[in-house]
């Protein structure tokens, strides 16, 4: 999965990706997990995750024949929940450990009281930047990915891009039925 994630990114050939592909791994991109008890709260999940949602937008680019460029279905698809790696040398995640001594079976992970909170998406957007340059498409994309759902999402209805449209049913699809079934739930 790391391997094919990397090589997806260096296909983009920005300049900069190297040393993004490398603050990905130092800073636990392909270890940390997805969410803190919802989908792929497991170590791995976030690269996971990120795989699933930029195959399936690949999939819709492909079925639709959209003038959408692979590298931005790339970028948008690896890169949309880059926040959630954590910033600053700090994870956005730390296991949920109970007074026993043990990690919660339904809530794996609790969100870093260390890492100042700033939302997942301006998060990875900041994170990306600081590497690469993203297009406004790419930016607006990841900014708006969790659709309605978050604060941000009043300020986007009416304002959808092809692109940020693909990158949020993408996103909700492999959040709500590809990484359940992986995990083995329905």
């Amino acid at each position: 999965m790391k391997e094919r994630i990397i090589s997806l990114l260096r296909e983009t050939l920005r300049l900069g990706i190297e040393d993004l592909i490398t603050v990905m791994e130092v800073g636990g991109f392909f270890t940390a997990p997805c969410s803190g008890q919802y989908h792929l709260a497991r170590q791995g999940g976030l690269a996971e995750h990120s795989l699933n949602v930029y195959e399936a937008m690949n999939n819709i680019n492909k079925s639709l024949d959209t003038k959408i460029p692979r590298d931005s279905i790339i970028i948008c698809g690896i890169l949309h929940d880059l926040g959630k790696m954590g910033d600053y040398g700090k994870p956005n995640y730390n296991e949920n450990i109970l007074k026993s001594g043990g990690i919660s079976a339904s809530k794996p992970y609790v969100t870093n009281p260390a890492l100042l909170y700033v939302p997942h998406e301006v998060r990875s957007i900041a994170i990306a930047q600081r590497h690469i340059a993203l297009t406004e498409e790419e930016e607006f994309a990841i900014l708006y990915h969790n659709g309605l759902y978050t604060a941000l999402g009043n300020s986007y209805k009416g304002k959808e891009t092809p692109l940020s449209l693909m990158m949020h049913f993408a996103d909700m699809w492999c959040s709500r039925v590809v990484d359940s079934e992986e995990e083995g739930h329905e």
